[in-house]
This record gives structure tokens, C-alpha cells and sequence, in this order.
């Protein structure tokens, strides 16, 4: 796999070592057991598998060279780059500007733009309305595109659908720049609709067999479908895609389900003229991480900690997995650890900063799990574990503890 130009301070020395100790010893990706770091009064258990995946080295190599290879000229972000506020941080210290915010909303109008000026789209990608205006100013779209190739694997299927005559469902959230984008190059081919949910899923599976009238879709998914999106016609041949950082369990779960919808109306022989096979939209590191995260939660650990930008889509679906089973912190930086009796967290259900007091047990050995989402640095984890790790008399060295990692990789 190709290897990027990332910045030295989004790296860590400590867990990149164990991380390419981990894909030495298991190149393919087959064992998702966590890795155990023993450091005495507490342990750490961390992912076989999480932070920067390859749509974002490759977003953020793109980044900083469009830096580099402009000075001197007026450089602009579509939107935040990837859902990490470190980097994004980073970016508008080196003068890059954004033109919007994460829902679309202008900071900058098109019309301050001129075709001198460089404009680097998101990891997420943008839409087809998006790319006209800029074009129609000047500017060349695609020297700075950092789209990660996976959203854009999503939109040729969706192609490949719509060049079929199937309808389009995509499971994402429909405010995402990831899933504007692709509900915009979607309903460019076919009809379309974005669903949230299963639950969302299931009300059109009761209006594709009649048990629910049509009406009921236009009600519930308002600002969701494309124009002259007909369910009586519409839903009669469907394929789902997805927003590459949902829950795979999730999309794959709603795509069957609509498949056994579609299967019990038109009958089980002609299932394949009516609903498309299309599981390989799922985004590979979106699944690694979650498959990691189940490995994670196979361990019996006191908490978790996850560290991410809180409008992180794939981060805040890990805190979700971890929740499940046991206390769970999901912090942006070391700095939201305020000493071993509080911590602040994000309740992303609430979308609210909250405080917990007394976070750490008061035990012999205290386990912690560890782990982070596909936009944020190893250098945000490495911090969190340092600070963690000073509350803690009589621990082992940090070196001791890589060594006897290695060694055993």
C-alpha cells in the first residue's frame, strides 16, 4: 500500500512502532485481538487497528502540499478537511481559509473567489453543484481533489445502479458533506433517498409491500429524496449504498432486510431484477476499525477512552460499540483530562460537553481501553495515554514496555 507524506507532529514514535510491529506479524488483518501494553498499576489495551486511514493520509498529504507548492496565493477549504480539529487547526495556521462549515452554511461567497486562487476539496468529496461553480470561476477542481477513493468507489456504484434502473438508498446522515456529496452524484444517475436507520428502513419496506401508504414517504423523508422521486415506481428495483463511515453491521443489516422485503413482494426467483447486490461499498478501514473495536470489547477492561473530533461520524459509531459494554469517555485531546478524578467527555447523543468525577477506579490494577477514529493523529492518542499514565505511582517505562511488545511480535 502506498506510503504518505504526513507531517511529523501528527506522528508517535510509541504507537507507530507497535502499530507496524502489528502489521509485520499480521500483514492480511485476520486477528483482531487488542494489544496489551503492561505498564504495572495499569494496563492499556489499544486497537488492532485505528486512527488515520488511507483516505485521510492521503487528504492531508494532498493539503499540505497545495501549502507548499502556492506560496504566496489565496488558499481555501472547501470545508474542515477531515473531522479532526487538531488538523484543521494545523491547516488554518499555515492560512488556509475555509469557505464553509460542515453543514454547508457560507463563510466566504462564491463570488470572493477568482481563478487565481487554490481551493482543496475535503476527504469527503462535494457535490456535482458544488464543482460547477467552481469550474464556472475558474478554478481547477481537480488539482487539489483529496476525495478519499472509497466515497468515490460509492458514487461509481451508484452510477453502475442508476445505468441499471435501479433506485438508489443510501444509508448515511443526510447533513454530512460525505453524504451530501454522494446523494448529489447519486440523484445525477437515479432516483434517490437517504435513510438514517433501520428504522427508517423499515417504513419503506412497509411501503414497497402496501402496508403503509406512499404518502407516508414524503412526510418522513422530507429534503431526503431527489425530484419526482416516485415510491410506487421508484422502490419497485433498489440497491444500498452507504456513507462510508456508518456502522457496516448497520448497512448491511438494512440492505438485507430490504432484500427480503423486495424478495417476499415479487417472489425469491426474480429478487435479483428487483434489489441490486452492492456490499462493496463498505469503506475497508471503517470496517477494520469496527471489527478492531469488537476485538477490543472482547477484553475485559474498568473503562474506554476514545479520542476524536466530536463531529466525527466513524469515531462517535466506536463510542457507540464500546457504550454498549462499559463506561465509555470520548475525548478530542489529552487536555479534556483534567486530573484522575474528572474528566470532560462528549454525550454525542445529547451533542453536549459533560464532566464525570471519579473516572478511574480505586483499585490494584486499573485496565483502560484505548483507541481513537480514522481522522485523528497517534500523537492525540500518545498524549491521552501519557497523561493517564502520570496519575499512576510505580509504572514501567515506556521503552521497557515497546521492547517487550516487539519482541514478542
Amino acid at each position: 500500500m502506498k506510503k504518505f507524506e504526513i507531517p511529523a507532529h501528527f506522528k508517535s514514535s510509541f504507537i507507530s512502532q507497535i502499530k507496524e510491529a502489528r502489521k509485520i506479524s499480521d500483514p492480511r488483518k485476520k486477528d483482531f485481538v487488542p494489544t496489551c501494553l503492561d505498564f504495572g498499576p495499569v494496563r492499556f489495551y489499544i486497537a488492532r487497528h485505528f486512527g488515520f486511514c488511507f483516505g485521510v493520509e492521503n487528504a492531508i498529504e494532498i493539503s499540505y502540499k497545495a501549502v507548499d507548492e502556492n506560496p504566496g496565493k489565496r488558499i481555501f477549504l472547501l470545508s474542515q478537511m477531515i473531522h479532526n480539529q487538531e488538523v484543521n487547526r494545523d491547516l488554518e495556521s499555515r492560512g488556509i481559509k475555509f469557505i464553509m462549515d460542515t453543514e454547508g452554511n457560507q463563510f466566504i461567497p462564491w463570488e470572493e473567489l477568482t481563478p487565481d486562487d487554490v481551493v482543496i476539496v475535503p476527504a469527503f468529496g462535494t457535490t456535482l453543484e458544488i464543482e460547477s461553480k467552481l469550474t464556472k470561476i475558474g478554478i481547477a477542481v481537480e488539482k487539489y481533489n483529496t476525495t478519499c477513493p472509497f466515497v468515490e468507489r460509492v458514487w461509481k456504484k451508484s452510477a453502475k445502479l442508476g445505468a441499471d434502473d435501479y433506485s438508489i438508498i443510501i444509508h448515511g446522515k443526510h447533513k454530512h458533506e460525505e453524504t451530501r456529496a454522494t446523494f448529489s452524484h447519486s440523484t445525477d444517475k437515479a432516483p434517490s433517498v437517504v435513510i438514517s436507520d433501520m428504522d427508517e428502513a423499515k417504513i419503506l419496506g412497509q411501503i414497497i409491500a402496501k402496508e403503509i401508504p406512499s404518502s407516508i414517504f414524503f412526510e418522513r423523508f422530507e429534503g431526503r429524496y431527489s425530484d419526482g422521486f416516485n415510491p410506487e415506481k421508484d422502490l419497485s428495483r433498489i440497491g444500498v449504498v452507504n456513507q462510508t463511515t456508518m456502522l457496516a453491521t448497520e448497512t448491511q443489516a438494512i440492505a438485507e432486510y430490504l432484500k427480503q422485503v423486495v424478495s417476499s413482494k415479487f417472489g425469491e426467483a426474480v429478487t435479483k431484477d428487483h434489489f441490486a447486490d452492492t456490499r462493496d461499498t463498505l469503506c475497508y478501514a471503517t470496517n477494520d476499525n469496527q471489527e478492531a473495536t469488537y476485538g477490543l470489547l472482547a477484553q475485559s477492561a474498568d473503562f474506554a477512552i476514545v479520542v476524536g473530533g466530536y463531529n466525527s461520524s466513524n469515531t462517535s459509531h466506536i463510542v457507540e460499540l464500546c457504550e454498549q459494554k462499559l463506561p465509555t469517555y470520548f475525548i478530542s485531546s489529552a487536555e479534556e483530562i483534567d486530573s484522575n478524578a474528572s474528566i470532560h467527555h462528549f454525550n454525542y447523543h445529547q451533542k453536549e460537553r459533560v464532566s464525570t468525577e471519579n473516572y478511574i477506579p480505586s483499585k490494584e490494577r486499573v485496565d483502560i481501553i484505548l483507541t481513537s477514529g480514522a481522522s485523528c493523529p497517534d500523537t492525540l492518542v500518545d498524549n491521552v495515554m501519557n497523561k493517564l499514565l502520570s496519575y499512576f505511582e510505580g509504572t514501567r517505562l515506556k521503552e521497557d514496555v515497546l521492547k517487550e511488545i516487539i519482541d514478542a511480535e
